[in-house]
């Protein structure tokens, strides 16, 4: 494992993430809940994909762990997307 599959990195990418809620009301307790960490400055949601995605982006180095532990903690899953293409 490297550094970058195992946190997100700052910037404008960001880590797309994959998530088996259904409703829009959960994703948006996501999105408040993963807010709260330190260091992720922004969460997008595309509520139109299936599965729902959303994206994270960050001031600092997060875990990936960490995200998915707060998306656990709700009742969910988050499942990171493949590395972006440099």
């Amino acid at each position: 494992m490297s550094l970058l599959s195992n946190n997100v990195i700052p910037g404008n990418h960001g880590k797309v993430f994959e998530t088996n809620v259904v409703d829009n009301y959960d994703l948006q307790r996501i999105k408040n809940d993963l807010l709260l960490v330190d260091g992720i400055k922004d969460v997008l949601i595309d509520a139109q994909k299936f599965p729902k995605e959303f994206t994270v982006h960050t001031t600092k180095l997060v875990a990936i762990k960490e995200i998915e532990a707060v998306v656990l903690h709700l009742g969910f899953h988050a499942i990171e997307r493949a590395l972006f293409k440099l």
